[in-house]
């Protein structure tokens, strides 16, 4: 199980990526319009505290609030280059650690995170006429 839980950890972070990897710098700008909205940019600034937040909390064993380290939602070059490095930072810390050392509530969080984010990516592709990339269309059926 833990094999398991780890390899859909990383099949969401990884489906992530591939999605700011695919979009150009002028997508970071776009809302959905007509509804309440932030930007796929800020989107990213969400992703990216996130993954940093919860690996903290995986670190110390519990809950120390949200920080993100992303200064630009606007830097195409810069979100790739956080969520890379939060990506590798988490592989890192997973194989590391079992399961067993890791609260599983926390695990739990950030999975649920990750692939809420996807959900609300799609709508933003959608609303945008944005292509998606191939994984996304092998996962998700887009």
């Amino acid at each position: 199980m833990d094999i398991i839980v780890k390899q859909r950890v990383l099949q969401a972070l990884s489906l992530t990526d591939d999605f700011y990897t695919h979009i150009n710098g002028d997508h970071l700008r776009l809302r959905i319009s007509d509804v309440p909205s932030n930007t796929i940019g800020e989107q990213a600034y969400c992703i990216i505290g996130a993954r940093e937040s919860y690996l903290k909390a995986f670190i110390i064993g519990k809950w120390d609030g949200f920080e993100c380290s992303l200064s630009d939602s606007t830097n195409k070059t810069l979100i790739n280059s956080k969520l890379k490095e939060t990506h590798t930072n988490i592989i890192r810390f997973l194989q590391d650690n079992s399961i067993g050392e890791i609260n599983p509530n926390f695990l739990m969080d950030l999975l649920e995170h990750e692939v809420q984010h996807h959900g609300q990516l799609i709508r933003y592709a959608y609303a945008n006429n944005i292509e998606f990339p191939k994984s996304w269309n092998i996962r998700y059926t887009v």
